[in-house]
């Protein structure tokens, strides 16, 4: 079973979320549309389109969405096979965590790495 196909999503608190995504837009050219964050098109070896993005995104600090992280980032990485993947992770002894989410986005689950750090991994809709 294939496991990560790639980075979904990288999100990270800010004590003060607007002036930082001002940061990354002034100095680094990123894209910061409304809603916070950034979507990256993936692109393949000539620069043409290819189905897939990735998400970056400043949140507040206080949310509690990487509970129970202490950590003040969290990545999503992209999985074939959801449900194969989180029964293989609880058969290794890895923390998973027992909620998972099923939306027009796609399926979800989360496991803390061994630093504690909340991982989530992502399944997108089929065909994205």
């Amino acid at each position: 079973m294939k496991r990560v196909t790639g980075i979904g999503g990288i999100f990270f608190k800010a004590r003060d979320p607007v002036a930082l995504r001002a940061w990354y837009q002034k100095h680094l050219g990123i894209d910061v549309l409304p809603w916070g964050g950034a979507a990256f098109t993936w692109a393949d070896e000539d620069g043409r389109p290819y189905k897939g993005t990735t998400i970056w995104s400043i949140g507040e600090a206080a949310t509690d969405h990487y509970a129970p992280s202490q950590s003040s980032f969290m990545i999503n990485y992209r999985v074939q096979d959801l449900a194969a993947l989180l029964k293989a992770l609880r058969e290794e002894g890895c923390a998973v965590l027992d909620r998972t989410d099923d939306s027009e986005y796609g399926k979800f689950g989360w496991v803390m790495d061994p630093e504690g750090n909340k991982v989530e991994l992502w399944q997108p809709p089929q065909g994205q």
